[in-house]
Parts: C-alpha cells; structure tokens; sequence
C-alpha cells in the first residue's frame, strides 16, 4: 500500500442477486485498476430479526419502505458463492476479501483464508466483533462512520490489544450517497496524528473530488462502491462508480498520489535547466582592472549565468582584479580577489 493509493472496489449488494453479474463486476474492477474487491458476509438473520415492528422500518432513504430482514434477505451475498469469486478474483491478481457482521462470518471467511478484515461502520462499535476479527492476526480496516474520536480510540484499542498489527482507518460519512457539504476532510489528518496508522476514506458520495482530495489530506486507502457501465439497477447504485468511471478515479487518484511527493523538501533535478534563466550580475560596460564596480556598469539581469544576486551589494563600489568585456556575467574569481 506504500507505493500507491489502495484501492478497494466494493461489490455489497450490486450483484441484485446474480452470480454471474457479481462476476461480472470483479472483472470490471480488474479491467478498471482496483486492486482489491470487497465483499460482504452476512445473512438477514445475523443481521437482525424478522419483525414488523416501527424499530425495524426504513423510513427514508434509498432503502425506505423496507424492514431490515427483507432488506438484508435481498441484498446479501449468499455464503455459497464466497468461494468461487475468492477464486475468481484471486486468478486475477486482485486481493478479495469482506467484511463480516457477525462471529459466526469470521469462521466462516477464516476457512476461505480471508486476506484482510473490514469492520463496518454500524459494527464498530460491536467489541466482540472487533476483538474476534483482531485475534484472527490479519490486517484489519475499520470505516469511521458517525463515530467520535472516543469511539474510535476504544475500538482501536481493542483491535490492538487482541493481535492486530496492521490497522487501518477509514474515514466515512454514513449517508447514502453523501453530499459534499457532509465532508471533514481533516479528519483525515487528525485520525493520522492521533493513532499513528495508516488512514483512508470510505467514500459515498457520487463526486469523484471527493477521493481526490482526501488523497491530498493523507488518505492512502479509497474505497468506493461500484457497477457496470450500463447497470440500472442494485440496492446502492445510487453512490456507485460505474465502469469507465472507476477507471477515471484510480487514474485521477494515482496522479494525486503523485503530485504529493515525498515528506521532505527538495528541488526536482528536472529543474536544474530552468536555473540559467534566474538574474544574476552581468556588465552593462567594460570594465579595466583597478575601476570600481557602479550602477552605471553592473546590473542584476537575466540570465543566470553570473554571480548570484545576493552579492551585489558586497561588489558595489569595489575595484575589479581583472579587466571584464561589456554584457558579460561576473564570475567568482571576481568575488574572491575585490580591493
């Protein structure tokens, strides 16, 4: 994750049901530059329970009208085809893994070998979860949503204190899709200072500056929602990248990447060239040996081929040790023998 922006491709729910679309959609995010897919491991009842009441009604949203059993019982991504796209995008080169809401999905993705673990934002407040997919020993991400930096420092220590070395944390706004104005990008940055581990954003929003810009506030990680080209339907299609899109952002974001340079201050050497256009000292006149050094003879001009302007003052008014042509740049050796 060093060398470049990690980023995710987040399947969830926009495979509608369909092995071959959930297929479909791993290839897209191999074509279009994703360097890992994201699934999720549930089912609607290690989600929640089957019941009618007010608490378990969507009432507004993409997802209004719905309880969250029939939600859950649509959206998820059935068990038995886990396998099978593990697989399939690993013959890709692409890293695959999810994000379980439960114990019982832990085992379940253990016994796939699972390379990487994301604890949603509703679940990261769930310690248990936390502590169980942190003895698992693999690199862990943890989305931010609606949390507060307390929140996180518990999770964050429980992780820790159960085995996991490689933390990340996920900036997130939990709206869907999430507006511009909804954004902290600071955040970012604070979460880097506080916790010292590697920060990213789960982004939500349908405006790829978004992910751009945190990529300028520290973000090494990017995670986005995704679909085919020419896909209508899928229960978060509403905040996803489609297709071309997705190959747009991994461009735009590796560029951002880029641009950032290194955590030191230096001069680019592919800049060296542009220095002979800087000013420098040069004669207006010519100049014998013995005469003083004046307005009327020297001036600070460009190009840069003489001496730096900083010693201007110091020759003003000296003589010169040797005679010097008109229109010609004052060298060193002049600096050096003055009188």
């Amino acid at each position: 994750m060093k060398n470049k922006v990690f980023f995710i491709a987040e399947i969830s729910a926009n495979h509608c049901g369909n092995f071959k679309l959930a297929k479909k959609l791993i290839k897209c995010a191999y074509v279009n530059g994703a360097d890992a897919v994201k699934l999720q491991t549930y089912t609607a009842d290690t989600m929640t329970i089957q019941s009618n009441k007010k608490y378990f009604k969507i009432k507004q949203g993409l997802w209004k009208g719905y309880t969250l059993w029939d939600l859950y019982n649509k959206a998820h991504t059935p068990l038995k085809w886990h396998k099978e796209l593990f697989k399939y995008g690993k013959s890709l080169g692409l890293k695959v893994f999810s994000t379980p809401f439960d114990d019982t999905a832990v085992d379940f993705l253990e016994k796939l070998n699972c390379p990487i673990y994301k604890i949603a934002s509703f679940e990261m407040t769930d310690l248990n979860l936390v502590k169980k997919v942190s003895q698992t020993k693999k690199p862990i991400i943890i989305s931010t949503g609606m949390a507060n930096l307390e929140e996180i420092e518990t999770t964050f220590k429980m992780a820790k204190k159960n085995g996991a070395k490689d933390i990340t944390l996920l900036y997130c706004v939990s709206n869907y899709p999430s507006s511009i104005s909804d954004f902290n990008l600071n955040n970012i940055k604070i979460l880097k200072d506080k916790f010292k581990c590697r920060v990213g954003i789960s982004d939500h929003s349908t405006d790829n500056r978004v992910a751009i810009a945190a990529i300028a506030s520290g973000a090494e990680v990017i995670e986005k929602h995704i679909a085919l080209d020419n896909q209508k339907k899928g229960f978060d299609i509403d905040f996803s990248l489609k297709g071309k899109e997705i190959k747009k952002l991994r461009d735009d974001i590796d560029v951002a990447f880029k641009l950032l340079g290194k955590n030191s201050f230096f001069r680019n050497k592919s800049e060296n060239k542009s220095k002979i256009f800087r000013r420098s000292i040069f004669t207006t006149k010519n100049i014998k040996k013995g005469e003083k050094f004046t307005k009327d003879n020297i001036r600070v001009i460009r190009p840069g081929y003489g001496l730096m302007p900083k010693y201007f003052n110091k020759i003003l008014n000296k003589r010169s040790p040797v005679n010097i042509s008109k229109d010609e740049p004052l060298k060193p050796i002049v600096l050096k023998n003055l009188y």
